[in-house]
């Protein structure tokens, strides 16, 4: 398979057709307008996606969303997801197959995304409303379907695909942009307010600038940010105001990284808990409020599954731990925003992916 920066003439923004792009944006202003309404009448997810017996359907008829949505595909593993306010649906990807799903308030999950000749794992991915397309980190940890022995531990790469139609965009093989034969592992993405993309890596202390049209450079490499030896650094990633607030998994340590000057990355100091409470800090998510909401997790032994609140009143440069709250489902890797406001959890069990006995159910629970 060739993981090597390439945008097929067919998927590449500037040649598309004019009246098909005129169409798609259309498509996407109808979709918009009716999820606006949607939004402002009943807050909710289509009474319709949900099947009229379930929990699911009952809350959505009531015109709230599902406290509790158990997905089901076989060997799907999400370890990422996003909602999708235009299409009023969650995004998920998938650890196992390498794919982006689409999942439904009652469970159900159809394939988005599959894109075999670039993607191998999918982790973390986030919908740009703006340009109608999902964001996407795809790595390698020996795990997936697709995993071979060539790129386990070689693959970083970022991926843009349409929401609608789920053809690819661009992908962007950063492992090739890092040059320097290391390891890598691309794991969350984030994007600022122009559409650039902003890629963590969690095999190396690098971090990733990527344009909208898929064009990346090395935006800083700091051995501050390096893993421990054999371990996962560099996780979850949030852009505030022309900074990024990152996270790394096996510390806890959190850091930030003005976007246009990267040679001011500085830790931040936690208070209320530091950087112990915070082991194994997984996915980020930014709250319209300006604080920061993320899960950890107790994989192989350290840390614990729970959700974390931060607040800072200084841009950054410290932070307050406000809250820490027992996860109610084991392994919590991301939260995302839901419908009408709401906030909602992933469960997907990547430890039992990796420990060989991966599940075929995983949960969204509204938090």
């Amino acid at each position: 398979m060739n993981r090597q920066n390439h945008q097929s003439p067919q998927n590449h923004p500037g040649r598309q057709d004019r009246s098909g792009r005129a169409t798609r944006a259309t498509r996407r202003a109808l979709l918009a307008a009716a999820a606006a309404v949607l939004l402002g009448t009943a807050g909710s997810l289509p009474a319709v996606a949900a099947d009229a017996g379930s929990a699911a359907g009952t809350a959505a008829r009531a015109g709230r969303a599902p406290a509790v949505i158990e997905g089901r595909a076989p060997r799907l593993t999400p370890e990422g997801v996003s909602w999708d306010q235009a299409h009023q649906r969650f995004l998920v990807g998938s650890m196992e197959r390498g794919t982006v799903s689409v999942v439904r308030p009652d469970g159900t999950v159809r394939t988005l995304v599959d894109d075999p000749d670039a993607l191998v794992q999918v982790a973390g991915l986030h919908v740009d409303a703006a340009r109608g397309r999902v964001l996407l980190a795809n790595l390698d940890n020996g795990v997936g379907a697709r995993s071979t022995p060539a790129t386990t531990g070689r693959t970083a790469g970022v991926g843009a695909y349409d929401l609608e139609t789920g053809r690819r965009i661009f992908y962007t093989d950063l492992a090739a942009v890092a040059g320097d034969g290391g390891r890598h592992a691309a794991n969350d993405v984030a994007f600022g307010p122009d559409g650039t993309a902003y890629v963590t890596d969690s095999f190396a202390p690098v971090v990733y600038r990527v344009g909208v049209d898929g064009a990346a450079s090395v935006l800083v490499r700091d051995d501050r940010l390096a893993p421990k030896p054999g371990g996962y650094g560099l996780n979850g990633i949030v852009y505030r105001d022309g900074r990024l607030v990152i996270g790394t998994w096996d510390d806890g340590t959190l850091w930030q990284l003005p976007v246009h000057r990267p040679e001011g990355l500085r830790r931040i100091e936690v208070l209320g808990g530091g950087a112990a409470a915070l082991v194994h800090l997984d996915g980020l998510l930014g709250r319209p409020d300006g604080g920061i909401a993320g899960v950890t997790n107790s994989f192989g032994g350290a840390g614990r599954d729970a959700e974390v609140e931060l607040r800072s009143d200084d841009h950054w440069r410290t932070a307050r731990l406000t809250a820490v709250r027992p996860s109610a489902d084991p392994m919590p890797t991301a939260v995302t925003p839901g419908p009408g406001g709401s906030t909602y959890q992933l469960s997907g069990r990547v430890d039992l992916l990796i420990a060989g006995t991966p599940a075929d159910t995983f949960t969204l629970r509204r938090i």
